[in-house]
């Protein structure tokens, strides 16, 4: 793909149509899934029947975007959204995601067969809120697919009736991130009255001559942006706009959990792309390689790395003491988008590179694992580590492949994980020696330092469940039986898992096409 002429206003909305079926396929499958929810009776072929229209959808969206990526970059809806490479890689994602979560619900026992007809509904509607973020170009459009995103959250989160822990999951997720948004909101609106325009295309511009003279402009911008840019952090869970997730990760339907550990999160990381390699950091002599320092002097990747590396180590210290294994990966999931910040950090295409590729990487690692959580509740047992014990002798092959996925979490080789965090570490040591020439290289030889150190304190709560395990005796002796629907998704997620962390090569020139079309 050729890289976007950030100086044309963007196709018309009739000429833009062509350039948009995705969304319209996954527009046109909500409704169907809905009106086939009213229809067809509440039994398994009911189920089966909504799940195969979920499926048709997801597909049919696959195909069009697979036809769309052979298409130049254009700006589309009057310069609201973009068809580019990285708005294709995303989509991509959010498919995977959205089919694994439908796969995963089927056989649920959280989710009742009654009400799974609006459960894959809403997914839909997430896909293709998610869509719609990483293709944003203009802030009020990311503003109003983030509220898209996050409503449909709200609603899933809370989605069993009854529960206690679902409808606190629900309301906190509520407060904070109408909070978070109506922030972020705030900050848009100053935006628009320091630059005149939402557009990041125009906002990379009018940034690039703002006059930085004025002390109270400058004051003005640095809050500004800091408004904006909380709502991206809400988004991901990095420190401090964390503390949503665990209550919301242990109180929501598993399938739905796994979901949004991953598919809305690798969003969030797609608006901060564009937020700042879109519009907020290019300037003239400066691009990719030296974020500018444009408000008060601050040097953004520097905080970037400082949030990055509170939000890694606060992760994975909360989840040293955790015994309920969804708040366990909750914090794990917080520290990982501390992990995935590193690559954001480094203000680099090898740095955003390697943020596609960990996302790619985390979403089949997280997913896995919350399935086996899934799978050990359905069976009877509970989310407590101390239901793990012995696992190794009742179920084999489960416990086998949540090791597998626990090692790859953190970051051991020759496993997924290790190819991610490599590439992570390896754009912050570039961006070191970077520095080096201009004496600034301390702060980033510690931000990979605190980085390793992170990555061993993550060992120790992982290794914690493969003991119980395998080495420590459980109280029962039964076997586990499991859905072979569910056995077969976790077997192709380790799988995956383990080719990857040999065979990257796709994965990361995927990544590298995408940043290199995002770039220009």
């Amino acid at each position: 793909m050729n890289s976007i002429n950030l100086q044309q206003a963007g196709l018309g909305s009739v000429e833009s149509l062509r350039f948009f079926w995705p969304e319209i396929v996954l527009t046109l499958g909500v409704m169907a899934v809905f009106v086939a929810d009213i229809l067809v009776k509440k039994s398994e072929r009911g189920v089966a029947i909504l799940a195969g229209i979920a499926f048709l959808t997801l597909g049919a969206s696959g195909a069009a975007t697979w036809f769309l990526s052979g298409f130049d970059s254009q700006l589309i809806f009057s310069g609201l959204i973009a068809h580019d490479a990285l708005a294709i890689y995303f989509k991509w994602l959010f498919l995977a995601a959205t089919a694994l979560a439908v796969w995963m619900a089927i056989p649920s026992k959280e989710i009742v067969p009654s009400r799974l007809g609006e459960y894959f509904a809403l997914l839909l509607t997430m896909c293709l809120g998610m869509n719609l973020m990483a293709s944003s170009v203009d802030l009020l459009m990311v503003y109003l697919s983030l509220e898209m995103v996050s409503i449909v959250s709200y609603i899933l989160a809370g989605y069993r009736r009854g529960d206690r822990r679902a409808a606190e999951a629900s309301l906190k997720y509520v407060i904070y991130g109408a909070v978070a948004s109506g922030i972020m909101l705030f900050g848009i609106s100053y935006l628009y009255g320091l630059l005149g325009t939402t557009n990041l295309n125009l906002v990379q511009a009018r940034l690039a001559s703002f006059d930085g003279s004025n002390a109270g402009g400058q004051v003005a911008l640095l809050v500004t942006l800091v408004f904006v840019l909380s709502g991206v952090g809400y988004k991901v869970a990095s420190v401090p706009w964390h503390m949503w997730c665990p209550d919301v990760y242990e109180g929501a339907p598993t399938p739905f959990t796994a979901f949004l550990s991953v598919a809305p999160k690798a969003a969030g990381f797609a608006v901060a792309l564009r937020l700042f390699f879109g519009g907020m950091a290019s300037v003239p002599n400066g691009g990719l390689d030296q974020m500018a320092k444009i408000a008060a002097g601050v040097p953004w990747p520097a905080v970037l790395g400082a949030v990055a590396a509170a939000t890694m180590t606060l992760g994975n210290l909360a989840a040293l003491n955790q015994n309920n294994l969804k708040r366990l990966l909750a914090y794990s999931s917080i520290a990982h988008a501390g992990y995935v910040m590193m690559g954001l950090a480094s203000a680099s295409n090898l740095g955003n590179q390697s943020v596609l590729v960990y996302l790619t990487f985390y979403l089949l690692m997280n997913i896995g694992a919350f399935l086996v959580v899934e799978m050990i509740s359905r069976s009877g047992g509970s989310e407590s580590i101390f239901e793990y014990r012995g696992l190794a002798k009742r179920a084999p092959f489960a416990a086998v492949a949540f090791a597998i996925l626990l090692f790859s979490l953190t970051g051991l080789p020759p496993l997924a994980g290790f190819i991610g965090k490599f590439y992570l570490f390896y754009a912050v040591i570039q961006k070191a020696g970077a520095a080096a020439a201009t004496g600034d290289a301390t702060g980033w030889w510690a931000l990979a330092v605190i980085g390793v150190l992170n990555s061993a304190v993550s060992l120790y709560y992982y290794a914690r469940v493969v003991k119980a395990m395998f080495l420590e005796k459980g109280t029962e002796e039964r076997p586990l039986e499991f859905p072979v629907s569910y056995t077969g998704m976790l077997a192709g997620l380790t799988g995956l898992v383990v080719l990857f962390g040999i065979y990257w090569a796709p994965v990361s020139e995927a990544a590298a096409n995408a940043i290199k079309a995002m770039a220009g």
